[in-house]
């Protein structure tokens, strides 16, 4: 039998005059035929933001993504950018989507709450990269931006991401300032939709595209490190690329050979943007099988790199070949690595190093990084898990001067987002696949290969390696219990993992790091509160807890190092490491759940 507050929802649904007939019908089907857990999954509470806007599933009910919660979560940002005065209003908002099922009609919608409230809406006219948008923002002083995707989910998930003044994903005070004006809103029928022809006629829905794009790739190609080793070798890396059926193939070839590449081959059946992601069994280029097809075509003409991208382009993966004509697939905090390596490197070289030149990254991201840059002399900065941590510390430094301010010079974070621009202000794959490139010849012009670099990285550093073990936990049933596996860590964090004994833990929430033994305070943190623990184990391994914010699951990262004066060596402990503290997560979670 449906919980009382479920059967609520659902008849006020059914009874909704805001609800189209078609959608009001597909749960009528659901309820005919007693499906109460897809009942409970779809009612059981309002698809909310999570980090920095909406992601679920499509479908009909308050818990799924469709026009309706679309359009309440436009409806939310609308009153909160009034709140803001008429110029906010005026300044409107930039709007673009992927290839996703339902993205262009969301980005309508959303246009078209914008016009019923008066405000100015710029929407692309297809499909663009979430980068390009975070910079539309910018280039046109919009007060706020959306993005509709859903990044590397499924087909069947969409999303919708919102952005504020300066181009980032919205962070406090405006992201719970938008999250209470949403709830305002009340019933879906108190979303003020204009008409497009009206709102096309009164000059509040804007069509942009080919301006915006020419910006930002002269911004691109301006942002060049190294002109030279790109013209002389930019004719001799061979690069196959592949936007996994997304946004990246709008501009990324485009990018990379006004950059001085012109060896670029594109996997053909993955060129067309195409929702379903049919080629692929997950459109994510953290994993090895999506770049599977362009591996196979860098194969067949020896290429140097292969390059991938999620639908929205916002993320970046990639394999290099190595001494065999094999192909390695590089994690994403060994490309941090590599790009760390070179913007340093660049700026030592070309002496342009900024008195207080700064790397940002996150708490889950490997030392590598963070290690090659402190050996520039670079601070180090580390953030929350999310890129708009780290555009939030890029906005600080806008507002400094004088002697102390600081640079931006790098941002990264463990899930293959990097930001190698200030132009933009979240993870860009386009400007971040040209610095790759750039980088492939500037190794090239020193008879090496990128993970020739590598090597020399881990043998100077260390080798650095991690693991990550992520636990789906669907429905309200998971929700539940990913609390109660965080609930559980808090009051009784494991005595030690892998057979290395936990020294201390932190808790984000509470901003203290603490004795495992003793609980004693030793140290804290210096950053917004947040659900994550993090064990340090004596071995200086790290097991970091965090639920995703975007997906049904639980996250641990595991972070290693081992010497790097023997690298085979280094590389079979850390595997080995890695394996024994992936199933003995696994076991002490089952544990708890059991």
């Amino acid at each position: 039998m449906l919980e009382t507050s479920v059967n609520e929802a659902v008849t006020s649904w059914l009874g909704s005059p805001a609800i189209a007939e078609a959608d009001r019908a597909e749960i009528r089907r659901l309820v005919e035929a007693g499906n109460e857990s897809e009942l409970t999954d779809r009612f059981y509470t309002d698809l909310s933001f999570g980090t920095g806007g909406l992601r679920g599933v499509l479908g009909a009910g308050r818990n799924r993504m469709n026009v309706y919660t679309v359009g309440a979560a436009a409806q939310g940002l609308a009153d909160y950018i009034a709140r803001a005065g008429d110029t906010a209003r005026s300044a409107g908002v930039a709007i673009a989507h992927d290839c996703r099922r339902m993205s262009r009609e969301f980005a309508l919608r959303t246009a078209l709450v914008m016009a019923g409230n008066g405000i100015k809406a710029y929407v692309f006219e297809k499909l663009r990269p979430t980068p390009e948008l975070s910079f539309a923002v910018r280039h046109l002083n919009c007060t706020s931006g959306i993005v509709i995707t859903a990044s590397h989910n499924p087909p069947e998930y969409n999303g919708f991401k919102a952005y504020w003044r300066g181009g980032a994903q919205v962070v406090p005070p405006h992201d719970q300032g938008i999250i209470d004006a949403v709830r305002a809103v009340g019933g879906f029928e108190n979303v003020r939709v204009a008409d497009e022809s009206d709102a096309r006629s009164n000059g509040l829905l804007i069509d942009i595209g080919d301006a915006i794009d020419e910006a930002y790739l002269d911004h691109v190609r301006e942002s060049c490190l190294n002109p030279t080793v790109c013209r002389e070798y930019g004719d001799k890396i061979k690069i196959v690329y592949t936007s996994l059926h997304g946004t990246g193939g709008q501009l990324i070839p485009k990018a990379l050979n006004q950059r001085g590449f012109t060896r670029v081959l594109e996997v053909a059946e993955q060129a067309k943007p195409d929702g379903e992601f049919p080629t692929v069994k997950s459109p994510n280029p953290e994993e090895p099988a999506a770049l599977a097809m362009g591996i196979a075509l860098a194969k067949r003409a020896s290429a140097d790199l292969v390059i991938g991208t999620d639908p929205d382009a916002d993320r970046v993966g990639m394999a290099v070949r190595d001494k065999s004509g094999d192909y390695v697939h590089l994690t994403g905090n060994r490309i941090a690595a590599l790009l760390t390596w070179y913007v340093c490197e660049q700026h030592k070289h070309r002496e342009t190093m900024p008195r207080h030149g700064v790397v940002l990254s996150t708490i889950v991201s490997s030392d590598e990084m963070k290690v090659i840059a402190r050996s520039y002399g670079v601070e180090v900065i580390e953030t929350l898990t999310g890129f708009k941590w780290i555009a939030e510390q890029m906005a600080k430094f806008d507002e400094e001067h004088g002697e102390s301010a600081r640079t931006f010079l790098f941002g990264a974070e463990e899930s293959y987002g990097y930001l190698p621009v200030s132009f933009v202000r979240d993870k860009d794959a386009v400007a971040s696949t040209t610095f790759v490139a750039e980088a492939a010849a500037y190794a090239a012009a020193m008879g090496k290969s990128l993970l020739d670099i590598l090597d020399d990285l881990a043998a100077r550093f260390g080798l650095y390696r991690e693991g990550a073990k992520s636990i789906t936990l669907k429905g309200k049933r998971g929700a539940d219990q990913i609390l109660d596996i965080m609930a559980s860590f808090r009051r009784e964090a494991p005595r030690e993992i892998g057979g290395v004994k936990v020294l201390s833990v932190g808790d984000l929430m509470s901003g203290e790091i603490v004795d495992r033994e003793s609980r004693e305070r030793i140290a804290g943190y210096e950053l917004p509160a947040a659900d994550v623990i993090v064990l340090t184990l004596a071995d200086e391994t790290k097991v970091i807890a965090r639920p995703s914010g975007t997906e049904p699951k639980i996250k641990f990262y595991i972070l290693v190092r081992e010497p790097g004066d023997d690298l085979p060596a280094a590389e079979a402990a850390a595997a080995a490491k890695i394996a024994r503290i992936e199933r003995d997560v696994q076991s002490i979670v089952d544990g708890i759940l059991a």
